[in-house]
């Protein structure tokens, strides 16, 4: 992945877009840190659907997506019903 610095981004953005359509995600850099990626759309798409599955995906799936904890069990209080018949 190719590292740009903003200043460079910004003069040739058409060429960076071209680099991440061609070549893959480019790295925007400010101040020599990592801050954003430029990825195609098809790439962006990608992404996303591997990152939140529909619905239809996570009930066909295999297998629990998280384990439930069961509730303690604790003796309730229950209320007295009084009797009808007196």
């Amino acid at each position: 992945m190719r590292q740009w610095p903003v200043q460079d981004a910004k003069a040739r953005f058409s060429e960076m877009l071209d680099a991440s359509l061609e070549q893959g995600p480019q790295l925007v850099s400010k101040r020599g840190e990592p801050k954003a990626v430029l990825v195609s759309l098809d790439e962006w798409e990608s992404l996303k659907k591997r990152a939140k599955p529909d619905l239809k995906e996570l009930l066909l799936g295999p297998g629990p997506r998280f384990d439930l904890e069961p509730l303690p069990r604790g003796r309730l209080k229950r209320r007295s019903i009084p009797d009808l018949d007196e």
